[in-house]
């Protein structure tokens, strides 16, 4: 389901979460019934919501391991690709994807991190469950503790700019927005390992609403930088509870089959509704593959025919609307102009 503004939320004005902002109430509640009965959301989310897995981040990581139930979902598979020469994957924003089998899904999450960072943490360590993370740099330099902690727990750190600037990088110079990468990486990066280096560990970047550039891309992919859009969206961007979202995500799963998940970790609904997530694509027979850096050639499945890019039309409309709107102010805030007089 999409709100009437779904392109403002995803593509708008609002930047990153600061790590010190207040997690949103989640008051707002999406007019769908939930797939999972909320007494068994409640019993697989408030555990985790009120401590039960603490004391994970304070164990050693051969110790959590271990510490994983024998039911755990796990990771079925890694693929540790090779970005030379740079790709790009997600059916939302390209006519291409990762080559994914049926039920497999693979976990991303942007704009970290932020405070319900360290609860979506805890659920995926209690799942022995790894996922990709795209940093905004700014939130990476204030939060670091959670950077280390999310590379200690063998999750793949990405790069998201540095202050998710609200224009989006289609909208800055080249130039502007290549310094805006530069700095993002080299925040998280410093946040993650010490310090920066020449190239990125992980050399895996996402644009901010999506909003790529031909030239951007080109750059990206001569820099050895794979480009990660995704197939499908939690639409947490909207306020809902976490029962609502739940139900969104495993619909939309249950229809395309498998994919590139988008979430946001500088979101308390996202976080709350992760331990029953999790737990429901387990009893659903959907399988966790993990990505990371390595030499691998991506497997690549095409987009199937008569496929558009979804995101494209969303900004093209956004950025249309904006226009209109400052058209409109100018006009009502401009006086009427008054005629010349004519001449003798």
């Amino acid at each position: 389901m999409r709100s009437a503004n779904h392109g403002e939320r995803l593509f708008g004005r609002f930047g990153a979460v600061s790590p010190i902002d207040k997690a949103e109430p989640n008051q707002e509640a999406q007019p769908r019934r939930a797939a999972v009965p909320r007494p068994l959301l409640a019993r697989l989310v408030w555990p985790v919501a009120f401590g039960a897995t603490t004391l994970l981040p304070s164990l050693p990581a051969a110790a959590r391991a271990l510490a994983c139930p024998a039911d755990a979902l796990g990771v079925s598979r890694t693929l540790e690709l090779d970005a030379r020469g740079g790709f790009q994957v997600g059916l939302k924003s390209y006519p291409q994807t990762l080559a994914l089998e049926d039920r497999e899904v693979i976990l991303t999450f942007d704009d970290g991190p932020a405070p319900p960072t360290a609860k979506i943490l805890d659920a995926l360590a209690s799942e022995c469950v790894k996922a990709t993370f795209f940093l905004v740099g700014r939130n990476a330099a204030a939060m670091p503790a959670l950077v280390r902690r999310a590379v200690a727990e063998g999750h793949t750190i990405g790069h998201h700019t540095f202050s998710h600037p609200g224009a989006t990088l289609r909208r800055l110079s080249d130039q502007a927005a290549r310094a805006e990468i530069e700095k993002g990486v080299a925040a998280d990066e410093i946040a993650a390992y010490g310090a920066a280096g020449a190239v990125p560990r992980t050399p895996f970047f996402r644009f901010p609403g999506f909003a790529d550039t031909p030239a951007l891309i080109e750059w990206l992919s001569a820099r050895n930088i794979a480009v990660f859009g995704a197939d499908l969206w939690a639409s947490d961007w909207t306020p809902m509870t976490p029962e609502a979202q739940l139900a969104l995500v495993l619909d939309r799963l249950e229809k395309d089959g498998r994919g590139i998940v988008l979430f946001h970790d500088t979101k308390q609904q996202t976080a709350l509704m992760m331990p029953a997530f999790l737990r429901e694509l387990k009893r659903r027979g959907f399988k966790i593959v993990h990505v990371k850096p390595g030499a691998e050639p991506p497997a690549l499945r095409a987009a199937p025919p008569g496929w558009t890019s979804e995101t494209d039309k969303i900004i093209t409309d956004v950025f249309a609307k904006e226009t209109h709107a400052g058209r409109k102010g100018k006009a009502k805030a401009s006086p009427p102009k008054v005629p010349a007089e004519p001449a003798n």
